[in-house]
């Protein structure tokens, strides 16, 4: 197998684990986003443990949300490497 073969094989893998990866920090953000939820309507009329829970959950949303964009990100660039690779290939 040639060189560049090897090489888009390792990149269709890393891409498919991050891609899962991915999956499965979107599904725990939204798991985040509905406890979030809760705590805000918490504290809206709550006293101040219910507002600090609520900070709490809100700083877990904006954390997954970070990561998941992160993870999207690095995707991205190793779908445009491959892209690139992909295009060096003789027809």
């Amino acid at each position: 197998m040639k060189r560049v073969h090897r090489r888009l094989f390792r990149l269709n893998e890393k891409i498919a684990s991050l891609e899962k990866e991915a999956e499965q920090v979107a599904a725990e953000l939204e798991y985040h986003r509905s406890i979030n939820d809760d705590a805000q309507e918490d504290a809206a009329y709550g006293n101040y443990i219910d507002r600090e829970e609520a900070g709490l959950t809100a700083a877990d949303v904006r954390r997954f949300e970070k990561t998941l964009a992160h993870l999207e990100e690095r995707t991205a660039k190793l779908v445009a490497k491959r892209d690139r690779l992909l295009s060096t290939l003789p027809s």
